[in-house]
């Protein structure tokens, strides 16, 4: 199974940069098979193309405005991820809409889609996402690897060492 793990959002706008940290910390704290890529996609939209097309399974990561209050964590699978896309709240959302009607309509869709989002509590100018939100962090990140678990992956935890250096051993 080829499996793409994205993280999408802009990371100038606090919250809205919500899937590209998990995917950082996701990079940044285990390992994967193979046949896992993990990509910041952060604002692209058409450029992802050749990166996701006709994929197995794309879990995707972003900020998400459902209606739900700010906080919500929110799972999609299947066709609900697309039509969430359809209602966007940030520019970077108006290309991945387009990108996967592009997909479609070539036939290049990947075969499973799951997002994980937040509902985001600021989409203010800043690097860092808000106070609110980054123990929601910690939740995402669980569950995209507990959604590789699923599929049949083998994720790995890396352990940290205090180490001048931070060096990492698996």
């Amino acid at each position: 199974m080829n499996i793409l793990v994205l993280g999408v959002g802009n990371v100038l706008l606090t919250d809205e940069g919500i899937g590209v940290r998990v995917v950082e910390s996701l990079y940044d704290n285990y390992q994967f098979p193979t046949n896992v890529e993990v990509i910041d996609g952060g604002t692209a939209g058409m450029e992802l193309l050749e990166i996701i097309a006709n994929r197995d399974h794309v879990i995707l990561i972003d900020a998400v405005n459902t209606g739900a209050d700010a906080g919500n964590v929110v799972t999609l699978e299947g066709d609900e991820v697309p039509a969430l896309f359809r209602d966007r709240i940030s520019p970077h959302q108006l290309g991945i809409s387009d990108l996967l009607g592009v997909m479609t309509l070539t036939g290049e869709l990947p075969k499973e889609f799951t997002l994980f989002g937040a509902v985001p509590f600021s989409m203010d100018t800043g690097v860092t996402l808000s106070k609110e939100m980054k123990p929601l962090m910690a939740e995402l990140v669980s569950l995209v690897v507990n959604k590789l678990t699923t599929l049949g992956c083998r994720v790995t935890q890396v352990e940290h060492t205090n180490s001048h250096n931070d060096k990492r051993v698996a």
